[in-house]
């Protein structure tokens, strides 16, 4: 039960990045990726794979170690729990990127690489969608009536 589990919490999070990668500029894309509500179904099946394992994980991060964090994500739920906790992550961020992606008009072409990237290695990602947005900040601040 658990592996299906662990499997299920991408299938939850898919729908939403199918629509920000494959259709940014539908209407529905925009009010779903502006919904925090969307990882609440994550946080349900993480609530699910950490309460077998609560006590390891309270240990895990009130006192945290490296042995304490290996120990953890040994056990099936316990994997699992983390899993489903950086999926959520993830999807919050790339539903913040792709907002201010929107904001800034960065080009689609350029946003789904980024997002998908944030999928697999959103550690990566991240950085380099601040570059983009910086440098999007400051050719919208240029093309304004007084920037400089």
């Amino acid at each position: 039960m658990t592996g299906f589990l662990f499997e299920l919490t991408f299938f939850l999070a898919a729908p939403v990045w199918f629509l920000m990668i494959l259709a940014p500029g539908w209407r529905v894309t925009e009010r779903v990726a502006a919904s925090p509500l969307t990882v609440l179904p994550l946080l349900a099946l993480w609530a699910v794979l950490a309460a077998p394992v609560l006590p390891e994980l309270w240990t895990a991060v009130s006192s945290p170690d490296i042995d304490t964090f290996r120990e953890l994500a040994a056990l099936a739920n316990g994997a699992g729990a983390i899993w489903a906790q950086i999926i959520a992550w993830d999807l919050l961020l790339g539903q913040w990127m792709y907002r201010e992606g929107r904001r800034l008009d960065v080009s689609p072409l350029l946003m789904a690489p980024l997002l998908l990237l944030t999928i697999l290695l959103s550690p990566i990602a991240l950085p380099l969608f601040l570059a983009v947005r910086a440098w999007r900040a400051r050719a919208t601040d240029h093309a304004l009536p007084g920037g400089s």
